[in-house]
């Protein structure tokens, strides 16, 4: 199944579909052109993860919770905003950081970033493996036809490689045994089947 559904060919497109469709910006420098290039791939792909992840996190609670940085009108605003604007002095999110100036203390402002979900629990890692491996063993698993089972074997000796991040800075090995058991549970919740 994996090479009948040419992921690589997919990914390329999509990408490559993506960048054309970047909003352009005339006068742009090559540098600054990619780097509307690199946000609006964050927008289009990205940016959906985290806003769904923050839905099913706050409705699981009966709670409504906004991504604030995500309201669209200030992804707007920012979109044109020069890039050495955003990191003066080479401080990351320097204009954000400018802005929380006099509500939030400097320690707060100026802390490295720390993104969420990321879990270093090995109890929370050890249930993972477990139940991918319980998965892994039900013939019925509908995910398991993507994946190759000695690599994922391989991958479940070892999945604490915090440092590398499979996804972005957020995804991590046990990320990953997450996601693989999320997408195995929504093929079955969702009935997908793949018709060849």
């Amino acid at each position: 199944f994996i090479q009948f559904l040419g992921m690589e060919d997919y990914v390329r497109e999509t990408y490559e579909r993506s960048v054309a469709e970047t909003p352009r910006l005339d006068g742009d420098t090559p540098e600054e052109a990619r780097r509307r290039e690199i946000a609006y791939l964050n927008l289009r792909w990205f940016m959906q993860t985290l806003l769904n992840r923050m839905d099913r996190d706050s409705m699981y609670s009966g709670l409504e919770a906004r991504v604030p940085f995500a309201d669209h009108r200030i992804i707007e605003y920012v979109w044109n905003v020069p890039w050495d604007m955003k990191t003066r002095g080479g401080v990351v999110k320097n204009l954000l950081r400018q802005a929380g100036r006099g509500h939030l203390p400097d320690e707060i402002l100026f802390r490295r970033k720390s993104p969420y979900p990321k879990t270093y629990d090995t109890n929370y890692e050890a249930l993972l493996v477990k139940r991918v491996r319980e998965m892994a063993a039900d013939s019925n698993a509908p995910v398991m036809q993507f994946l190759d089972r000695k690599k994922l074997e391989r991958f479940l000796l070892s999945p604490s490689d915090y440092g590398r991040p499979w996804y972005g800075q957020l995804m991590a090995g046990p990320q990953m045994l997450a996601y693989i058991l999320q997408v195995n549970f929504w093929m079955e919740h969702y009935h997908i089947r793949i018709a060849l």
